[in-house]
């Protein structure tokens, strides 16, 4: 998209997870994102399951029970949406996280 290029948000596709995770780590910090960020594995598992292509937001609750389902990005991309579900959910104290927590090796 043309604001992409605007906002200098333009990265090549990831090859192996190592770039995956630090194109998500250049975003989170960027746009500041607060919430824990999860990052699909090289096989878009969750970008098939989700629906989740180019962008979307969920939350998942304790087993995994879907409490928020937002919109397909970009135009119906609404973080503060979510971040009202959530707080409706966890009560508003509980819904600062830490910015991108160190994710698991692939393998």
């Amino acid at each position: 998209m043309d604001s992409n290029h605007e906002d200098k948000i333009v990265f090549k596709q990831p090859k192996v997870f190592a770039e995956r995770m630090e194109a998500a780590k250049i975003l989170v910090e960027r746009l500041h994102y607060k919430a824990p960020v999860a990052i699909d594995s090289m096989d878009n598992l969750a970008e098939t399951a989700f629906a989740a292509w180019p962008e979307r937001l969920y939350i998942l609750a304790a087993g995994g029970r879907i409490i928020y389902k937002g919109g397909m990005g970009p135009f119906e991309f609404e973080p503060e949406e979510a971040e009202k579900a959530l707080a409706a959910h966890l009560g508003p104290s509980l819904t600062t996280a830490p910015a991108l927590p160190p994710a698991a090796p692939q393998g």
